[in-house]
């Protein structure tokens, strides 16, 4: 299910820590029930974006990989709670 998301956050030309930092503090501003996307590409940024957010107060919407030049990673999650 695709959605229109209320943020978008590109970090695909960001530096790991600096990307993650970014991730929470837009995810941390937002509203219950908005969303974000975010678009990355490095492998550790992949799996890192998850340990920076609290289970609990997000749903995965969708996770996808876009055919691009460079291997591009499309995530979607809704915030459910303020936290």
């Amino acid at each position: 299910m695709k959605t229109k998301p209320d943020h978008i956050l590109d970090i695909r030309k960001a530096i790991h820590p600096i990307s993650l930092l970014k991730v929470s503090q837009v995810f941390r501003a937002m509203k219950e029930q908005e969303t974000l996307e975010i678009l990355c590409q490095d492998f550790d940024t992949r799996t890192d974006i998850f340990k920076v957010l609290p289970s609990f107060s997000y749903e995965l919407i969708s996770m996808e990989e876009l055919e691009e030049d460079d291997p591009t990673l499309r995530v979607q999650v809704k915030k459910r709670k303020d936290i």
